[in-house]
């Protein structure tokens, strides 16, 4: 087709995700199979890769913006553009689970981090008591600076005895079929059980060199 010559693409075909390293396919096709046609990037400078016309440039890409060109009986013909990103992505996936405390009081607030290391693109999921109830507010930082990770941060306020229980996060890698997940127990009580009883007064006097014992119980 002489008036297309570039095969009109879908706009999921135009945002192309690959994992760092990954070659991957600019998919600007040609109606004719022997056009010549040439890859440009955002600055209009031509990229060398190997090109065939049912599929597309195939190669390894930076990042940027990608658009293709060719000539029809001197008319020059350009295709949709193409945006490639980049994803920082291992084939394990290093998960860390931590509480700043595992024990709780009734109205307390429980938070929980899950930290996914070296990864950009993954799906977490958290399983905890208050789950079903949809008792939870979760909060995501990206953080890129010095290291790439993502911190999932799930937060339950007004904790109560029914609180108590296993919390699990599960990582799934985006693009392979890797996941990992880490579990820790809280425990929520319905009020504090400890008691003590110091056996000395708030201010207290010794001779140099005394030896003095303090006594507490503690219920």
């Amino acid at each position: 087709d002489p008036d297309m010559p570039f095969v009109p693409s879908i706009p999921e075909d135009q945002f192309i995700l690959i994992e760092e390293g990954d070659p991957t396919i600019i998919p600007c096709r040609t109606s004719d199979p022997d056009a010549q046609v040439t890859l440009v990037n955002s600055l209009d400078k031509a990229i060398y890769a190997f090109y065939d016309s049912k599929q597309g440039f195939i190669g390894n890409f930076p990042a940027g913006s990608y658009t293709c060109k060719t000539m029809v009986k001197g008319v020059e013909f350009k295709s949709d553009e193409f945006l490639i990103y980049i994803l920082r992505a291992t084939s394990q996936l290093p998960v860390e689970i931590e509480a700043l405390k595992t024990v709780y009081k009734t109205g307390e607030t429980i938070v929980v981090t899950c930290v996914v290391f070296d990864n950009e693109v993954v799906n977490l999921q958290w399983n905890y008591p208050g789950k079903v109830k949809e008792k939870g507010l979760i909060k995501l930082d990206d953080i890129k600076v010095p290291s790439q990770k993502l911190v999932y941060t799930l937060t339950i306020p007004e904790a109560s005895v029914k609180d108590t229980g296993d919390y699990e996060c599960t990582a799934r890698h985006a693009t392979k079929e890797v996941k990992e997940n880490k579990k820790v127990v809280i425990t929520v009580h319905d009020k504090g059980f400890v008691h003590l009883e110091p056996q000395f007064s708030p201010l207290e006097a010794v001779n140099l060199h005394e030896v003095k014992n303090f006594v507490v119980d503690v219920q």
